[in-house]
């Protein structure tokens, strides 16, 4: 009989943090979506570019979500990793919960345009990822 597989807490982590820089763009966009294109409004058809141009809330935001795309892939395959090497689960679950918070809370001080306390958190958080990385290291 095949041993029942459970979705982890570590593995619902990488679905909020899978989802965040959608969040993080949305907030990078929110303000040009009331106006029209021409009054310098969202442009759907170069949003890359008229996120470029974007300034102050707007263009912290959408620093948060390049930078959280960029800490996505370690994040995953050290949870994977950590998964395959036979890790405690409560563990990784706890430091998973963690590495999520710690990103919050660099999203938020990014948004709020706190610069040293960001860099602390961005330390601590990639911190916490190489633990989860080294968890199923025997």
């Amino acid at each position: 009989m095949a041993q029942m597989q459970t979705f982890t807490i570590a593995y619902w982590c990488i679905l909020v943090m899978a989802l965040m820089p959608f969040i993080c763009v949305g907030l990078a966009k929110k303000s040009g979506f009331r106006k029209p294109r021409r009054e310098g409004g969202y442009d759907n058809n170069d949003p890359r570019q008229w996120l470029a141009q974007q300034t102050g809330f707007a263009a912290r935001a959408n620093a948060a979500q390049a930078n959280t795309f960029e800490s996505l892939s370690f994040f995953f395959a050290a949870v994977i990793i950590a998964h395959q090497m036979g890790a405690l689960q409560s563990r990784l679950d706890m430091l998973s919960v963690v590495f999520v918070v710690l990103r919050v809370l660099y999203v938020m001080m990014y948004l709020a345009g706190m610069g040293n306390l960001r860099s602390v958190i961005w330390f601590a958080a990639l911190v916490t990822n190489i633990a989860i990385l080294f968890l199923g290291f025997h």
